[in-house]
């Protein structure tokens, strides 16, 4: 049985008691970033062993990991933060799980997305994901195609790219309004509404750090 177990995003406490007790009871954890992972373990006393499970190690491990599965194992699979599959590579074991006519059981829990969109006071009954954007081929042409969507827009940015990206969603879309997280849930969390044209400004005065989520109303 393969359970797909979300993680908190900052706030180690942000854990629901389904995920702890389903990562003591497994046989082996996959994760992202086992040394993220641990911090985690080490402040719920969980000593359940750990194997990575990453972009660069996905094709073997999920080969192995299966092969676990199949012979009746139970897996926990974690990300860095939040909830697996979504902007990582999580979905392959999962996907390869399936295949393979394993059980897979969702434990959901964090999520950076929902948590900025439930503080943005804005409109969320519907909203496009875009997740982390393509460093490089396609950003411009992503960008034309976000002129007609007509819902909020939530994506991930690192803190070397945001104000790259800022500058582009001004001169792709316009004056609009973008709600930044950064470092949600943890000690620094900040949450800014304000015009891009402000938030470009602001960021390019500082040096970003942390993780953001941005919103684009």
């Amino acid at each position: 049985m393969l359970f797909v177990v979300a993680t908190p995003i900052g706030n180690l406490q942000d854990i629901s008691l389904r995920a702890l007790e389903t990562l003591r009871d497994v046989d082996v954890i996959a994760a992202e970033d086992t040394r993220q992972t641990k911090k985690l373990l080490d402040r719920h006393n969980i000593k359940t062993s750990l194997i990575s499970f990453h972009q660069h190690t996905r094709s073997p491990k999920t080969e192995q990991l299966v092969a676990q599965l199949v012979a009746g194992k139970r897996i926990a699979l974690v990300t860095d933060a939040g909830t697996p599959g979504i902007a990582d590579p999580g979905s392959v074991l999962v996907q390869a799980a399936r295949q393979a006519g394993v059980k897979v059981v969702p434990i959901p829990g964090a999520s950076a997305v929902t948590t900025l969109l439930s503080a943005a006071g804005i409109s969320a009954d519907s909203f496009l994901f875009l997740g982390f954007l393509p460093k490089k081929k396609g950003r411009a042409s992503l960008w034309q195609e976000m002129k007609t969507v007509a819902v909020p827009i939530v994506l991930f940015e690192s803190p070397n790219r945001v104000v790259k990206t800022l500058n582009e969603i001004r001169a792709a879309l316009g004056e609009r309004e973008v709600i930044i997280g950064r470092e949600l849930t943890k000690l620094h969390e900040e949450i800014l509404r304000l015009p891009v044209s402000i938030a470009i400004e602001q960021f390019s005065q500082q040096n970003p750090k942390g993780e953001f989520v941005i919103v684009i109303s």
